[in-house]
């Protein structure tokens, strides 16, 4: 159980719950921890979400799969992230995408009464709850504000915008590799090659693989308000 403390206390869920409280929690519970492959999938779309998944290791990623075997990656998951919590308390418990393990990982799984069991034993942890569903209606509302752009120097501009907001640093590290941030701003990966080859001449930002450094900051604002 101190194995798993270690683990699990990296995940916002279980803020301020000390190792004594969560050992009593887990204890009171039915839970199951499983281990993934990397590749395997986890949940397909459309599957029915009978529990909240817990990222104990590795990384897992969000995917949209079109029957064209075509594949867009919505987020990335790493340790201590959570998914399935939003499905599980709505009227429609089903998937609305694929998840697949990156790299092997391990995941935790809790059911709906377990999961609301313990918010009954510790209401901080629904305090949580309701911290993280609020920053995913954030990060919603940002990709859907993404969409609104159309041309790639604005998609490119808004999501580096976004990352230095979150660091507060001109020097940004992506955890993602160019071909999921092309598939996340939903444009070609040749062409976020070239926009970001264009920007980098422009004298707007510099790169060295996933690094990026922020060299003007107002003529990257300006490209969001640019007419297509």
């Amino acid at each position: 159980m101190k194995t798993l403390y270690a683990q699990i206390k990296y995940c916002p869920l279980f803020k301020d719950v000390d190792e004594n409280k969560f050992i009593t929690l887990m204890e009171s519970i039915h839970y199951s921890v499983r281990a993934v492959k990397k590749n395997a999938v986890i949940a397909n779309e459309e599957d029915d979400c009978t529990s909240i998944g817990i990222v104990l290791e590795g990384v897992i990623e969000v995917k949209k799969i079109y029957p064209s075997g075509k594949s867009i990656t919505i987020s990335q998951l790493g340790q201590g992230k959570t998914f399935g919590e939003v499905i599980l308390f709505s009227n429609k418990n089903q998937y609305p995408s694929t998840i697949v393990a990156s790299v092997d990982a391990r995941i935790l799984f809790m059911t709906k009464a377990s999961f609301s069991k313990i918010c009954h034993m510790e209401t901080s942890i629904m305090i949580n709850l309701l911290n993280i569903l609020s920053q995913k209606i954030l990060m919603l509302n940002n990709q859907l504000k993404n969409l609104s752009y159309e041309s790639i120097r604005q998609k490119i501009a808004n999501y580096l915008m976004q990352e230095y907001k979150a660091h507060k640093t001109d020097y940004i590290t992506l955890s993602i590799s160019r071909q999921q941030m092309a598939e996340l701003l939903g444009i070609p990966r040749p062409s976020l090659s070239r926009e970001l080859i264009h920007m980098k001449d422009d004298q707007i930002i510099d790169y060295h693989k996933n690094t990026f450094k922020i060299l003007n900051l107002i003529e990257l604002e300006n490209a969001l308000y640019l007419e297509n």
